[in-house]
């Protein structure tokens, strides 16, 4: 039976070579589309294809290929403007396998659309049952055969009567889940390259108004000494600060790589549409007027994005202050900015439009030079991801800066993230920490998780999280020019002790160890002196990194001082970091210049420790292995699913959700090899004492009132009762003191082993996927919000942190004499939660509380959760661009 047009399979995607491309299913309306591009398909690829020269579609043959039922016919098209540029197709030929081919134009070969192709096919098979797919192809299309053996799956080769056959599973691999990766991250680094690398700029908009935007951009392009073709664009000028004009964009002459745009918000659909006709790679809107100004600007964006994808170009913006970069042989300005920052080692990327020249003023102050600036603006399309794919194989960027207003797709940034941070520092500002709703003219999901759970995702991808944009730049500088600290201790010397003294107080509220006394050089000191000290606690190998703290003096100059830190840090291996009290920005002398290394300066004690912390604190953590990730033995997600999909099947039509009963969740539960202790029901009297017969003395009564549930401290729990007298008691006293609503709930279990209680849960969040959450049961945990939060997939190095993160830790592992509990068995519940919530998105909520942790073992004692129809997770599935 056809099913409706499957509007989610739908996508933007990302070719090879940096282009973009639009996939949908194939629909009747697309015979005309599809008789042009078979007439240019050349007579290879028609062969190759049919097996035969087969140059003319016939009627018939046009109708059956475009007419699919999604279902045991499913068939989706790549689309570049208006024009089909491929088409891939499965047909079911048994209950869950389908046959395969594919076909994309010659002008489009070579761009990475077959892998694409076979992602988003195989997702929508899998949908529809099928999990296995064949292909027969002749044997000298080694294109074709090498999109199928090179997605990562098993492929099985057969070869008879001149056709090689392949087979294989579409259940997604570890192999085949890291080539998709590998692959969207080349072909996203390439679309940012193609941004910030163009050979031509149209500035469209440029007005001879010396205030305008136009006009100013342009000005800033040239004074930048942007070494490729500039090209000023205005319908209403024939020369615009003496360079020839053009009316349009499609009568430059040659190519355009970039077009950065200032119109009217109301002429950028047809800007766009003019660059689309001259093949433009990429698109800087600077045009305000879109989403942030109510659903009619919000249309307007969404017009924008999806015109300039479906014809190959990537979007900066709208409301953008434009892109920078500051490689000599490019040199672009196409910025707000005034000044070009200087040659560095750091990307910064940022969100806020109004805010980017005061950023980039700031960078200059401090000298600490930029290899390349983005700013979003409302991100339609370009997002901090891609600058960070981009800046990962960049080699002119040694460390990334952003500023972050909003996060996406919290699931890929946490996955580029970490990767990036392994071998560059990624330093970030998120605004909203306490006002969680996104700045006009975003466009994100909607989240209800804590905000620990940002805090979460920035610490398990290694990001440097800070706080303002000046402690921003303070890591910056840092981490720009100088080794990673090779651990906590540090020395202090300089010419005042007091100044001494605050950085060393400094030093302890930060965790870091102060080695030995600061050194006090006196306020007389001279160059030699702080050259001789710095020498010695550079030659001391109890010292990691090293603080000079200096004050004006009458009898050395500053620079003088500065010119002998800057040669110890260029002929040492250390970490070497500086205030010059109330010197705002950066000594001349220390600043990078050729041969030296740049030592960071800091006008007050408290902000070069603050930084130094930070940058610690990431040492450590790349230089800790990241871990496997977590793959607990005896786990069914086939058989959990059957569960979860029987429960969802049984919900009333149009209900949110649905509550776990004790069956269902220990049913999901057992699937992960978790074991939820029995239970049973003792409403009245003779239903506890039978219960407790059954189940044996010691047991427990206890209410599953909400208001009452695990409140020991309120009569919601009676434990150790041995026998049927104790019981007929405490099931008396409970009713009376409770009342029939908590009597109603109560419930018999034997007696859980002594040890810690623990909380276990997960939470699934439109933004971030699966939440899983851990802490210390009590209300005192409660109150004071003790809960660690982290984002799967996990690793066994993360589950182990989640462990050690919070405040109450200690009480595992032996406080004050107490007998340490089992954490390996609680770091394997870990893992299995963590599996479970990653796998069944259906999961809503899930708790499991109390988890008792025991001297050997754990006891999962009671669990709650929702089960609800999910919406289709950001990052999961084949390559596509969010929006």
């Amino acid at each position: 039976m056809a099913q409706p047009y499957p509007a989610h399979w739908e996508a933007d995607v990302v070719l090879r070579d940096g282009g973009t491309a639009h996939i949908r299913p194939m629909s009747p309306d697309d015979r005309d589309r599809l008789v042009r591009m078979h007439a240019r398909l050349s007579d290879q690829t028609i062969y190759f294809r049919f097996f035969a020269f087969h140059r003319l579609l016939s009627d018939k043959e046009v109708e059956r290929f475009t007419r699919v039922d999604h279902v045991d016919r499913i068939a989706l098209i790549a689309v570049v403007g208006e024009e089909m540029i491929g088409v891939v197709r499965c047909e079911r030929v048994s209950p869950g396998e389908a046959e395969v081919a594919f076909v994309i134009e010659d002008a489009h070969q070579a761009r990475g659309l077959g892998s694409v192709f076979l992602e988003h096919l195989a997702a929508a098979a899998r949908e529809r049952g099928i999990g296995r797919f064949v292909a027969d192809v002749l044997p000298n299309n080694r294109k074709m055969i090498n999109v199928f053996q090179e997605a990562g799956y098993v492929v099985k080769r057969d070869y008879d009567d001149g056709v090689t056959r392949l087979e294989f599973s579409l259940a997604p691999t570890e192999t085949s889940t890291a080539v998709t990766q590998t692959r969207e991250h080349r072909a996203e680094a390439r679309s940012v390259e193609r941004l910030l690398r163009p050979r031509s700029v149209a500035v469209v908009g440029a007005s001879r108004t010396t205030r305008s935007v136009g006009n100013t951009v342009l000005r800033h392009v040239v004074a930048g000494g942007f070494t490729g073709a500039i090209h000023p664009v205005n319908p209403h000028a024939t020369e615009v600060n003496g360079m020839a004009c053009f009316p349009s964009v499609g009568e430059i002459p040659g190519d355009v790589d970039l077009a950065v745009i200032a119109v009217p918000a109301e002429q950028v659909d047809a800007v766009v549409v003019s660059c689309a006709a001259k093949n433009v790679r990429g698109l800087v809107v600077m045009s305000a007027g879109f989403a942030e100004t109510g659903p009619a600007g919000r249309d307007r964006q969404l017009r924008l994005v999806r015109a300039a994808r479906a014809n190959g170009m990537r979007v900066v913006g709208p409301s953008s202050f434009g892109l920078i970069n500051t490689e000599p042989d490019v040199s672009l300005n196409a910025s707000l900015s005034p000044t070009m920052p200087d040659t560095g080692r750091v990307g910064f990327f940022s969100q806020s439009g109004g805010l980017g020249i005061a950023l980039l003023e700031r960078v200059v102050r401090r000298g600490l030079g930029l290899s390349t600036f983005v700013s979003a603006g409302n991100r339609v399309d370009l997002s901090g991801n891609d600058l960070m794919q981009f800046w990962e194989d960049d080699a002119g960027t040694d460390a990334v800066m952003l500023y972050l207003e909003s996060v996406g797709n919290a699931r890929k940034f946490s996955r580029i993230a970490r990767r990036l941070a392994r071998a560059k520092p990624v330093i970030v500002v998120k605004s909203g920490r306490f006002h969680g709703a996104p700045p006009q003219g975003h466009v994100v999901r909607e989240t209800r998780a804590p905000a620990a759970a940002i805090d979460a995702l920035f610490t398990q991808a290694g990001v440097i999280r800070v706080d303002t944009i000046h402690d921003m730049f303070d890591v910056g500088q840092l981490v720009a020019h100088q080794p990673l600290p090779a651990g906590p201790r540090v020395a202090i010397l300089g010419n005042s002790d007091s100044l001494g003294l605050l950085a060393a107080e400094a030093c302890e509220q930060a965790g870091l160890d102060l080695v030995g006394n600061v050194v006090d050089l006196g306020v007389a000191a001279l160059p030699a002196d702080f050259d001789a000290a710095l020498t010695r606690a550079l030659a001391d190998d109890r010292v990691d990194s090293v603080l000079v703290q200096i004050i004006p003096s009458l009898v050395a100059e500053d620079e003088d001082v500065a010119r002998v830190l800057a040669t110890a840090a260029r002929l040492g291996t250390k970490t070497v970091v500086a205030t010059f009290l109330g010197m705002g920005g950066v000594p001349a002398v220390l600043r990078a210049t050729e041969g030296f290394l740049a030592v960071p300066s800091y006008s007050t004690p408290e902000d070069a420790v603050r930084a130094l912390a930070r940058v610690t604190d990431y040492a450590k953590w790349r230089a800790t292995p990241p871990g496997a990730l977590v793959e607990p033995a005896g786990v069914d997600p086939v058989a959990a699913r059957a569960v979860v999909t029987e429960a969802l099947a049984a919900m009333p039509e149009g209900a949110p959700g649905v509550e776990l009963d004790h069956a269902t969740t220990a049913a999901i539960l057992v699937a992960y090899g978790i074991e939820l202790w029995e239970s049973e029901p003792a409403q009245q009297v003779e239903l506890a004492v039978s219960a407790a017969a059954r189940l044996g003395y010691p047991v427990a009564l206890k209410t599953l009132a909400p208001h009452l549930r695990h409140r020991r401290d309120l009569g919601g729990v009676r434990l150790d009762i041995t026998d049927e007298g104790e019981m007929r008691n405490a099931h008396a006293v409970m009713t009376e003191r409770l009342g029939p609503e908590a009597a109603a709930h109560l419930i018999v279990q034997r007696m859980a082993p002594t040890g810690v209680a623990c909380v276990v849960g997960s939470v699934e969040d439109l933004l971030f996927g699966p939440v899983v959450s851990f802490g210390l049961g009590g209300v005192a945990t409660e109150l004071m919000g003790d809960r660690a939060y982290l984002i799967p997939p996990l690793t066994d190095a993360d589950v182990s942190a989640l462990v050690r993160s919070v405040a109450t830790a200690p009480l595992l592992f032996g406080h004050r004499g107490a007998e340490p509990v089992d954490v390996a068995a609680l770091e394997d519940l870990l893992a299995r939660m963590t599996r479970l919530a990653d796998d069944l998105p259906e999961v809503a909520e899930l708790e499991l509380n109390p988890v008792v942790v025991g001297v050997s073992g754990v006891a999962v004692l009671s669990a709650s959760g929702r089960l609800a129809h999910p919406r289709v997770r950001a990052d999961r599935g084949p390559r596509a661009l969010s929006g």
